[in-house]
């Protein structure tokens, strides 16, 4: 995924609020479900980490992406943007 692609993305999830919230339980089962629902939905889900997690914690977004074959685009704080093509994508990503 190319510079300009991730920013366009991180445009799109500015104003999104997060639709998964990973608690102090880390990666359940019942948290990467909701997550790969929410990526089929969508393509672009924005996740938060509860701040009751340690700062060394944030590498469970990229943990997430992999689990999920995503590409993590972005982690700012306690926050997280996933994206996820379709076949037939909603998100036109720039070339």
């Amino acid at each position: 995924m190319t510079g300009k692609q991730k920013r366009y993305l991180r445009s799109l999830a500015a104003t999104m609020p997060p639709v998964v919230q990973i608690g102090k339980n880390g990666l359940e089962n019942s948290v990467i479900d909701s997550a790969r629902a929410a990526l089929m939905a969508r393509e672009l889900i924005k996740v938060k980490l509860h701040n009751n997690n340690s700062p060394e914690d944030k590498t469970i977004f990229q943990e997430l992406a992999d689990m999920l074959g995503a590409e993590l685009v972005q982690v700012i704080g306690f926050n997280g943007v996933l994206y996820k093509a379709k076949k037939e994508p909603k998100i036109i990503l720039p070339k």
